[in-house]
């Protein structure tokens, strides 16, 4: 029986779990949970590396003896180490304004169309390449002093063993690495002054990195550079059944896609914005980034500032409870962008938008998951007209697989079944990338064998569709965002 500890860092939280496996079956046992709170330094949103970094390791020796350990995380956001290698400064989050003021002066520099041809990102403010460019532009101490750019999860692999590599998922979300030629976009990024000696090697998912150091409080296990973007760890445990299925990964953000062994670039997929990220074993997600059920999370952060405490079930059971199909959100709208009064934000889009207010919890509660089911729904729509892939069914994996009514209004929404499950995709995903850099697993395929033989999805299947074919249209009128070309 091989063990791994998989740590997996997300926007609101972190966790460490341990997985067992016989070689047929997995078994994941969370041993760490803790919250991932930002910190304010000035004017800049920062995360708070030091305590993540002592909660990894909290979680590291409540995991035991293990053979190796890994660890993902959200995309985007990286630290600056020195060739002491001192961390720079608390790495920026990627909500901090300064990035999204940068992305007018970039695309002046290089146009829309050429980054989306050399990258295949969407054109997000979030971009690792926005706050690059920014922080080139302000001749930022901490860029001109630094040795080394490590995204966040090679940031904690170089702590835990020494290693000063990227690891290619999540390199490639950054909109500075070369889709193609599988290469940081150098000449680009020079374009943009955005020093090229930063930049660190690029490695494979599933490659073996270096043992822990001494100074870690545990030994014994080598550190493994799997899929550490987290959304190409929750895709690599998808059981996928058919090859034209769409995925949901559901949680802060919802990550709507489909699996593709290249990338499209191409004028359809970016008129749409649909961005390509690499994937384990070669493959490509392409997808749109959704803004999920953080929305969710804001508002029981507004209410408890009310003192009106909620619970995440009771949301959902009020939600359950109240009026249907009455008003929708978009939520990719920029109003819903940052942390703040995500209630007061809520009703005055609906105000504006020509709708019913919602003024209760369970009423606005609603209004955010019909949104979200409705977004899924456009948006595997819009990425079956780009790449011609017409899905028959949509898996959700990650939290939102728990919610059974998010998956139900998905279905219904979609007109399709939704596979729910596992909702600890992003932890089996890693673990069972691990498994592959040792050889206990040959393939991804195997690994998804592993997936399916060890947790069978619920299956949703669409309910009310003329309401809710009524719904799709009122959304695309009223609500949705269009998609439109950005820039020339």
């Amino acid at each position: 029986m091989s063990a791994f500890a998989a740590a997996d860092l997300g926007a609101q939280s972190g966790r460490v779990a341990v997985g067992a496996f016989d070689g047929a079956r997995l078994r994941v046992d969370e041993v760490h949970r803790f919250e991932n709170v930002p910190v304010r330094s000035g004017d800049t949103l920062r995360w708070d590396f030091e305590r993540l970094y002592g909660d990894v390791l909290d979680g590291l020796r409540a995991a035991g003896r293990v053979d190796s350990v890994a660890v993902d995380s959200w995309g985007v956001d990286f630290g600056l180490v020195d060739a002491d290698g001192r961390l720079l400064g608390n790495p920026v989050h990627y909500r901090d304004a300064r990035r999204a003021r940068a992305m007018a002066s970039v695309l002046e520099r290089v146009p829309a169309r050429e980054l989306y041809e050399r990258t295949g990102i969407q054109l997000m403010p979030i971009n690792t390449l926005f706050l690059l460019a920014a922080l080139a532009a302000e001749r930022d101490d901490a860029l001109a002093g630094a040795a080394r750019l490590l995204l966040i999860p090679d940031l904690f692999h170089f702590r835990l063993c020494g290693a000063q590599v990227s690891e290619r998922t999540n390199a490639s979300t950054t909109e500075c690495f070369d889709t193609r030629e599988g290469a940081w976009a150098a000449d680009l990024l020079a374009r943009l002054d955005i020093p090229l000696d930063v930049l660190p090697e690029v490695v494979e998912p599933g490659t073996v990195l270096a043992p822990l150091v001494a100074d870690a409080g545990v030994s014994g296990a080598d550190v493994v550079a799997v899929a550490t973007h987290d959304t190409a760890s929750a895709v690599a445990a998808v059981p996928f059944r058919r090859p034209d299925a769409a995925f949901v990964s559901a949680g802060t953000w919802s990550l709507v896609g489909l699996e593709l062994r290249e990338p499209l670039v191409t004028d359809e997929s970016f008129a749409a914005n649909l961005t390509n990220e690499a994937g384990v074993d070669g493959t490509t997600r392409l997808l749109r980034n959704v803004t999920g059920l953080w929305l969710v999370h804001e508002c029981r952060r507004a209410w408890a500032q009310r003192r009106r405490e909620y619970s995440f079930d009771e949301l959902v059971v009020l939600a359950r409870e109240a009026s249907p199909l009455r008003c929708f959100i978009e939520p990719n709208d920029p109003a819903f962008a940052e942390p703040g009064d995500m209630p007061a934000r809520i009703a005055a889009f609906c105000t504006r938008s020509g709708q019913p207010v919602p003024d209760e919890p369970g009423a606005v509660v609603r209004c955010i998951i019909e949104s979200l089911a409705l977004k899924h729904a456009q948006t595997i729509a819009v990425l079956a007209a780009a790449s011609g892939v017409i899905p028959s069914e949509v898996h959700v994996v990650g939290g939102g697989a728990k919610n059974e009514l998010l998956c139900t209004w998905t279905a219904s929404a979609a007109g399709l079944p939704v596979l729910a499950g596992p909702a600890e995709a992003t932890l089996i995903g890693n673990l069972l990338v691990q498994a592959m850099a040792r050889r206990e697993l040959a393939s991804l395929a195997d690994a998804r064998e592993v997936v399916r033989s060890s947790f069978p999805p619920v299956v949703y299947e669409p309910r009310d569709e003329p309401e809710w074919e009524e719904a799709r249209a009122r959304f695309a009128e009223t609500v949705a965002a269009p998609v439109v070309e950005v820039g020339a």
